[in-house]
């Protein structure tokens, strides 16, 4: 007997002739997701995805949490991949269920009988193996309205299929097939959030960070890498490129008005985030800005801000509270990292009274005294690039 990973994708099966090479990324996804495991064979066949160890030294329980990060899986399951006649599905199958069933009182068979050669009619395959069930396990009892359990015989072209009970999978669309866009990355909660979302969405990520030592230390950069390396669990390697921003922010600092500091200092972020945008090929740009969070995340200042790039701006959190995104931080496991009291550069040189209405040609106005080109290309000449896994 070989027990296997079987996989259901979720909206692919509503992309109609290019649905084939939608499930394609997602079987790359999903062998590089695997590869740390051991070796195995990943194979598609009639909406479902096969991973079938190749030797005995395959980790089936780490290939279990890695597949349930893989982004275009609706659910997957543990299965025993048995010869295709009723004996043998019998013999081994219902041992198998052991585990599965031991806290359960009901159940169902449902069978699915995808080769039409095999002798047997689905309704024939469920009763005789429900009946194998019942007098192996006697605390069992059929109900196929309301059970407690679902066991699953599939009849396919290489093996018979037993399972039961499947895991969700991460949803979405597979890493790859949406397009690839810059998250602007810093370490607090939200764009870490961000960034899951739009890969969910199947956007392949790079990303940019702004640091300004002293005022920032390199215990905030490694929290940035923890960061991005949780969402790399589900959205695979993300190219992360560190932006010096000191020199900047102490000529904002200098030579502008105080009230305009947190606007500036984003305009300039977006400058510098659509040029390493550009060197990545990338489409977008990603934020983490939810309307009227802070000063500089109301509608007129967001229009300050977008109005130094030519391409578009992905807000995925635009219209959700604080309360919704920790929800999601929590359950991908960045939130206890961001709450991390290692301050990034967004807190440095904060103004007393941000303005929270701005008009753009007064920005344009407040920040006239700076060289703007001169101190963009010097920041991006001093970048650091790291490939985060």
């Amino acid at each position: 007997m070989k027990e296997i990973i079987l996989i259901k994708n979720g909206e692919l099966a509503l992309k109609g002739l290019n649905r084939s090479s939608f499930e394609d990324v997602l079987v790359k996804n999903l062998r590089y997701r695997l590869k740390k495991c051991g070796e195995c064979e990943i194979n598609k066949s009639q909406s479902t995805i096969m991973v079938e160890p190749s030797n005995d030294e395959f980790d089936f329980k780490s290939a279990l949490k890695a597949t349930e990060k893989v982004f275009g899986i609706a659910a997957f399951s543990k299965a025993a991949a048995l010869p295709k006649n009723m004996e043998d599905i019998i013999r081994e199958g219902v041992p198998y269920l052991a585990d599965a069933l031991k806290n359960v009182k009901k159940f169902k068979v449902e069978s699915k009988r995808s080769d039409k050669k095999f002798p047997l009619g689905s309704l024939e395959i469920s009763a005789q193996f429900g009946a194998a069930l019942l007098s192996k396990y006697h605390h069992l009892s059929v109900d196929v309205h309301d059970p407690d359990a679902v066991v699953v015989v599939e009849i396919r072209d290489k093996y018979a299929y037993v399972r039961c009970g499947q895991i969700k999978g991460a949803g979405g669309m597979p890493v790859g097939t949406g397009g690839r866009a810059e998250i602007l990355i810093s370490g607090g909660i939200d764009s870490p959030v961000a960034a899951w979302m739009m890969a969910k969405r199947g956007i392949q990520l790079a990303a940019v960070h702004f640091a300004s030592p002293p005022y920032t230390s390199t215990r905030a950069e490694e929290k940035v890498h923890r960061l991005l390396s949780q969402v790399a669990k589900y959205s695979g390697p993300i190219p992360l490129h560190t932006i010096p921003f000191t020199e900047i922010q102490e000529q904002i600092a200098e030579h502008c008005r105080e009230e305009y500091f947190t606007l500036i200092m984003r305009r300039f972020m977006m400058r510098i985030a659509e040029k390493m945008a550009l060197k990545e090929h990338c489409g977008a740009l990603i934020t983490g800005e939810s309307v009227g969070q802070v000063a500089s995340q109301t509608l007129p200042a967001l229009n300050v801000t977008n109005s130094v790039v030519s391409m578009p701006v992905l807000r995925p959190l635009i219209g959700m509270d604080k309360d919704e995104i920790i929800d999601i931080s929590r359950k991908i496991d960045t939130f206890d990292i961001s709450i991390e009291p290692f301050e990034d550069c967004c807190t440095v040189f904060t103004p007393k009274h941000p303005k929270t209405r701005p008009e753009l040609q007064k920005c344009i106005e407040a920040e006239s005294e700076l060289d703007i080109e001169a101190l963009v290309d010097r920041a991006i000449q001093g970048a650091q690039f790291m490939m985060i896994d």
